[in-house]
Order: structure tokens, then sequence, then C-alpha cells
């Protein structure tokens, strides 16, 4: 198996071999990438530990009534909403496996009811407070002209953390300006790249990353020190340091790029669907949590500044 392991104990024997069959299904058969894959391992085995403890002998044999002592169980450790959805999900999708493969005649989670999840509006940054960090980099030395253009280019193109990470030279195409992304499930879309985010990454190409290069530097875009991809806790440090160079506190995470990038071009005028296909959702709903997002920065618009929400003089 290629998927990578976590340094957690090993699932119960009679629970192991189930677990590796549908790990290498997913990610052979379905392409789900590697996080994906290993945050499923996480998640069932240690749900195979508890229901062990529950009384179950394997993924064969676990009833409706130890999946739900094991519901309960997540809900008194106080796992969030949101932690008990995505662990049930993978409860879920390993049974319907098991049906499909006849290790089980039935679905025990065909009958159990999630937590209801309140889905979060996602944070944005304001049009001004992006402007203010992508100019936080502003030296013209190797690490700047990098930060400088992987900034622009994930917001200019909306990428996930782990996809601008994996760039590759070969995905960028700076004389039509796009780049060609390979997200979840390696699914591939072409995203457009905005000028000012060719102009940094065409600068970063010419002065910078030729002197990132070491003996082993492959095709990978962005650079460490040391001449390897550039890893996803390095870009995290990076948008931490100059968020509050920019003044925005620390408080600013990879994602809202993403998420500035939807609704930026939401409040501009884009379509809908556009924007999904941009994002690489597989789903509109999935998209739509944006126009909510818009909707909340008129309402505040319009309460700040008309003139009948003033007190009256």
């Amino acid at each position: 198996m290629s998927y990578v392991r976590d340094p957690m104990p090993p699932a119960p024997p009679a629970f192991a071999d189930d677990i590796d069959r549908f790990l290498g299904y997913v990610e052979l058969e379905k392409g789900l990438s590697r996080n994906t894959v290993k945050s499923y391992e996480t998640d069932l085995k240690q749900a195979a530990h508890v229901l062990q403890r529950l009384g179950a002998a394997g993924w064969a044999g676990v009833t409706v009534p130890q999946l739900t002592s094991w519901l309960h169980a997540l809900s008194d450790q106080r796992f969030s909403p949101a932690s008990q959805a995505r662990k049930l999900s993978a409860v879920r999708m390993l049974c319907r496996h098991l049906v499909r493969e006849r290790v089980r005649d039935d679905d025990p989670t065909e009958l159990l009811a999630g937590p209801k999840v309140r889905r979060k509006l996602p944070r944005t940054l304001s049009g001004a407070e992006m402007g203010r960090l992508l100019a936080a980099p502003n030296g013209g030395d190797a690490y700047s002209l990098r930060d400088r253009a992987m900034l622009e280019l994930f917001y200019s193109s909306g990428l996930r953390i782990s996809e601008l990470s994996g760039l590759t030279l070969q995905q960028v195409d700076l004389e039509h300006g796009f780049v060609r992304v390979f997200g979840k499930g390696a699914k591939e879309r072409v995203v457009p790249l905005g000028g000012q985010a060719r102009d940094a990454v065409a600068a970063y190409l010419a002065a910078s990353r030729p002197r990132l290069v070491k003996p082993r530097t492959g095709s990978e875009l962005f650079l460490s020190e040391r001449g390897r991809a550039i890893s996803r806790k390095t870009v995290w440090v990076i948008v931490k340091k100059y968020a509050g160079r920019a003044g925005l506190g620390r408080g600013v995470k990879p994602h809202q790029l993403r998420h500035s990038f939807a609704t930026h071009l939401l409040g501009g005028g884009a379509d809908l669907r556009a924007i999904q296909e941009m994002l690489g959702h597989a789903s509109i709903g999935t998209t739509q949590i944006y126009t909510a997002v818009e909707s909340t920065r008129l309402l505040d618009q319009h309460a700040r500044f008309h003139p009948r929400n003033r007190p009256a003089k």
C-alpha cells in the first residue's frame, strides 16, 4: 500500500485487513488524495478500537447498537459535531464498501442519524486587506520574490494549499495565463492566472528560483531553502508571517485566500457556476456558501451606510 500511515497504534487485528483493503480502494481506484486517505485511516482505526471495547469482533459483525454507542462516546469526549460527522462518514464509506465486496449483507450505518452540523460561513479578507497582504513581501531577495509570487498565485487562482505547494513548472502557462491543477480525486481543472500573478511568478522564475535550485531539485515550482517542493506547513508559516507584517494579525489562515478569491469574484459579478469550476467543487451546493458570505457583507454595508439605519437626530 502507498498510503501514509499515522503514528497511532495499529487497528485491532480483526479490523485491520478490512481497513487496509478499503484504504487501497479509495486511493488506487477512487483516486483520493494521500491526505484524505490518511484522514480516513486515522478515523477508522480510532473507531475500531472503541468498537472492539464495545464487543465487536470485526467490521463484518458490527451492529447498529454498537455504532450508536460509538457515536455517543464521541459526543461524551466532546468531539465537535463536524468531527463526529466526518468520522461517521468514514465508517459509512467503509460499510458500503464491505456490502459491495459482499463481506456484509447489510449496511448498519443506514439507520444512524449523524449530528446536526451548523455550517460556518468562511472567513474572508476584504479587498483592501488582501492588497496589504500581497504587498507585504516587498524585498528583492530570493525569498521575498518567491513569497510574493506564491501569495499572488494563491489568491489569483483560488487554489487549495496542497494544490499550491504541489505545483510543478509544467502546470503553469504564463504565456496563456492559466494554471493546470490536479485537485481532489486527481481531477484536473484549468484555472486562470491574473496579470499581477503572472508578473510575480515570472519575476520569481527569472531571479529567485534559480538561486534556490539544488543538485536534486526537480520540476517543483515553489522551492524551499533545501531546493525541494515547499511544504504545506511552510505555506502556513509564510501566510501568518506576512499577515502579521500587514497588520492583519496572526489569525489569518491560508484557506482564507481561497475563500477571498471566491467571495471577491462573486461580489464582482462572476457566475456561480464559473466559480465552482475554478474552485474544483464537485457540487454547486458547496460553492453556494459564498452567496451567504456575500449576502452577509451586503447586509453589513447597508446597516453601516444607509441613512435610514442611522439614529434620528
